[in-house]
């Protein structure tokens, strides 16, 4: 404690020079932070943090003790400035009293000289009063005078019935005159009169409009009828066009280079553009020419009633009723199209389009009523032209008709079950009409009318006439049909909004081969054909049909505006294949029960006689006339693949004619000269076969020749001298590959040498076996084995 406290003393003594210098710094930065008007707060608190406030108010004294001296010298400066002003104002008082006298002697001149003017002043203001009441009087006269002359214009204006002009009078009067009109009298009468004058013309501008709504009736009517005469007209002009177009596009797949071209004139009418002119009165004469001045002036006239929007609700509601009274749809919505663009808001395009939804909804129901109840599609096709021609009119206009065409679109099905309904019963008719006889034609008309109309030429030469046809009349009268069929569908499903309709087109005509064609064919095949003849020609007619219905889908793609190359893309196979069938079926059976007759002469055949018949047995014989006469009559009706066709399934009967008889019980046993007759009589089946040359080339000769592989290589193997490779299966497959291990066996048994059997071994035993037979026994061992 002792050794602290000396230290202190110590600091205390060597610092007092310092605290004097501290002292004198904090009294600069006070003088300084008064000078400059700043804070003295952290001093302040300095100062009492620290104990010694004295300090703080001696430095305060000594700064204000400095500043008494600049504010005696700066109150000095001003002093002497003040003295100064006083001496001056005292100096400027006797000047301001010469000023006064000099003012009240001029006051006194002027009073003395103004007296006599202010007495003719007031005489002026007296005669200026006079003037005013004089021109107040002319004043009202005058305005009198304008108001007896305007009532006076629209007495004459309304006895002439122009009544707009009458009631512009009537409001300039009451705006401009009647407020100011002097003459009570004359207002009573103008305030009494101009309202009569506003009914009276209401009135009568009413009758008009209501005469207006009774003719406008009978004008929508007519209107209607035009329209849609125009737009029956328009599509008219298109068919032909696309007539034309057609005759040009089949002029050049023929090649013809002689082709006419001329223009196309187009008429310019009102109806093509759905735009007939901005006069608000009428058309000016045109297609559409209908007077809607009592309308548009029965408008004005409320307008300048002030009962505009009256007007517009009184004429909606009327049009309202004339739409559900008549509905005459397409000339009430032309007039109405007319009466938007031109009656300056007399009707709203939102109103307009209410009464077409109005429209749109009871058209939709009545259709789906009557569409209904329809059981002819002729019927249900007139409604849909009539509709579409309908929409076509008012769609010019800018109304939608989507709703009216999805109706159409939406009986598309009933309507084709209808038409095929019909082209069931006339297809019926027209095969029960069939006499299966081939058609004769005098005429190159009637060649052009049943062949060239469906394509159904072979050749582009025109033959000579009388031209006899290889089908029979059935044929062009089902394509008339098909064709009539196309045509109603493609009528009912173009205009209708959907643009790519072949697909459509193409499932019903696929449905009418398909379903009522061919099964009217399979009707006609099982029930009405009862010989050869007959079912050659039903057989030819098929092979016919196959041409026409490749006309029938070009057709289709042609009238549905699809190129013929996409529409060959999407080609199935033939649709009247069951029926083709049957008939080659059928005709064959009926072949074959013919051929079947000539094989009964199997019978007489010696199957162990040991001469050989050198022109073949007589069976074969008689097969072969017949073959060659039907070939001959044949190659006159039917085509060439279908005469292919036919007579390897008679060849290849034949073949199995021959083997089931060499199997079957008739044949007990076979020399080898029965064998080598009956290589004669396939040798003359050969012959027969290479002699139809113009008819098969070398191929389908060949091709034609395997209908009897069966009978050949039974004969090749009887023949051979060794019988017993046909167990070896090479051979077997490369020689004998069409026979039947059973009906070989058979065969061989009944052909083994009588010498070879039980009782024959007696007389040669000891003898050389002969090899072939020896080959023949090993064969029937083996199939024995085998079986």
């Amino acid at each position: 404690m002792q050794s602290s406290k000396g230290r202190r003393k110590v600091g205390s003594t060597t610092a007092g020079a310092g605290i004097d210098s501290a002292e004198k710094l904090d009294e600069l930065l006070i003088s300084s932070a008064i000078c400059n008007g700043e804070d003295l707060g952290p001093f302040v608190r300095k100062t009492f943090g620290t104990g010694k406030p004295e300090t703080l108010l001696h430095h305060l004294k000594f700064f204000a003790r400095s500043k008494e001296s600049e504010i005696e010298e700066v109150c000095k400066a001003h002093y002497q400035d003040f003295i100064h002003a006083v001496d001056d104002l005292k100096s400027l008082l006797s000047d301001v009293e010469s000023l006064k006298s000099a003012l009240s002697d001029s006051n006194s001149k002027l009073q003395s000289v103004a007296a006599p003017l202010l007495s003719s002043l007031d005489s002026l203001v007296e005669a200026q009063t006079v003037s005013k009441n004089v021109d107040l009087a002319i004043g009202a006269v005058t305005h009198c005078v304008r108001v007896m002359e305007l009532v006076s214009r629209a007495n004459q204006h309304l006895q002439s019935g122009n009544f707009y002009m009458a009631l512009k009078c009537v409001d300039s009067i009451e705006s401009d005159f009647m407020e100011k009109t002097p003459s009570s009298t004359l207002k009573r009468m103008l305030e009494n009169r101009i309202p009569a004058i506003r009914s009276y013309v209401e009135r009568k501008v009413n009758k008009e409009f209501g005469d207006w709504l009774v003719e406008i009736r009978v004008v929508s009517r007519n209107l209607g009828q035009l329209a849609i005469g125009e737009a029956s007209a328009a599509r008219q002009r298109e068919e032909e066009l696309r007539i034309k177009q057609r005759q040009a596009e089949e002029q050049s797949r023929l090649s013809l280079r002689d082709c006419v071209y001329a223009l196309n004139e187009e008429e310019d009418d009102e109806f093509g553009s759905g735009h007939e002119g901005s006069d608000g009165g009428s058309s000016g004469g045109g297609l559409l020419g209908f007077d809607l001045t009592p309308l548009y002036r029965a408008y004005h006239i409320h307008q300048t009633l002030s009962l505009g929007d009256t007007f517009k609700q009184y004429y909606y509601n009327n049009r309202d009723l004339q739409l559900t009274s008549d509905f005459q749809i397409a000339g009430f919505f032309i007039v109405e199209d007319r009466v938007l663009r031109t009656g300056g808001g007399l009707i709203s395009k939102l109103e307009v389009e209410t009464l077409w939804d109005t429209a749109v909804t009871k058209m939709c129901a009545v259709l789906e009523d009557q569409f209904s109840r329809m059981q002819t599609a002729n019927h249900l096709l007139l409604i849909k032209d009539y509709v579409s021609l309908l929409g076509v009119s008012l769609r010019r206009y800018g109304y939608a008709v989507d709703s009216l065409l999805e109706v159409l679109s939406k009986h598309r099905d009933k309507y084709h079950e209808l038409l095929l309904s019909d082209c069931r019963k006339q297809i019926t008719e027209a095969l029960s009409a069939d006499k299966f006889e081939q058609m004769l034609m005098k005429k190159e008309y009637e060649y052009s009318m049943n062949v060239l109309s469906f394509q159904l030429q072979t050749s582009e030469i025109v033959p000579a006439f009388p031209f006899i046809a290889p089908f029979s009349t059935t044929v062009p009268d089902c394509c008339r049909i098909v064709r009539s069929f196309i045509e109603d569908s493609v009528s009912f499903m173009s205009h209708g909004g959907q643009l790519d309709f072949y697909d459509v087109v193409k499932k019903y005509l696929d449905r009418l081969l398909g379903e009522v064609l061919d099964e009217a064919l399979l009707k006609l095949i099982s029930t009405s054909v009862h010989g050869v003849s007959q079912a050659m020609q039903v057989a030819a007619n098929m092979a016919v049909f196959e041409r026409a219905c490749d006309f029938f889908f070009r057709h289709a793609a042609h009238l549905s505006g699809v190129p013929l190359r996409m529409a060959e893309r999407g080609r199935r196979h033939f649709p009247l294949t069951k029926s083709q069938n049957t008939a080659e079926d059928t005709l064959s059976g009926m072949l074959k029960k013919k051929i079947d007759g000539f094989m009964t002469l199997l019978e007489n055949v010696n199957w162990t006689s040991d001469d050989i018949p050198q022109g073949g047995n007589e069976y074969m014989n008689e097969v072969l006339i017949y073959l060659e006469t039907l070939v001959s009559t044949a190659q006159q009706i039917l085509p060439a693949k279908v005469l292919k066709r036919v007579l390897r399934d008679v060849l290849a009967h034949i073949s199995e004619k021959i083997v089931g008889t060499l199997c079957g019980d008739l044949v007990k046993r076979l020399s080898m000269a029965a064998i080598k007759g009956l290589d004669v009589d396939i040798q003359l089946l050969d012959s027969f076969t290479e002699n139809l040359t113009p008819l098969l080339t070398d191929k389908e000769a060949r091709e034609m020749k395997k209908a009897f592989v069966e009978i050949r290589q039974m004969i090749n193997l009887l023949l051979s001298s060794h019988p017993e490779n046909f167990v070896n299966p090479v051979i077997r497959e490369r020689s004998y590959n069409a026979l039947d291990y059973r009906k070989v066996a058979t065969v061989s048994e009944k052909f083994r040498d009588p010498s070879d059997s039980i009782f024959g071994t007696f007389g040669t035993r000891g003898s050389r076996q002969n090899p072939k037979n020896k080959s023949l026994d090993a064969l029937i061992k083996r199939l024995k084995d085998v079986s």
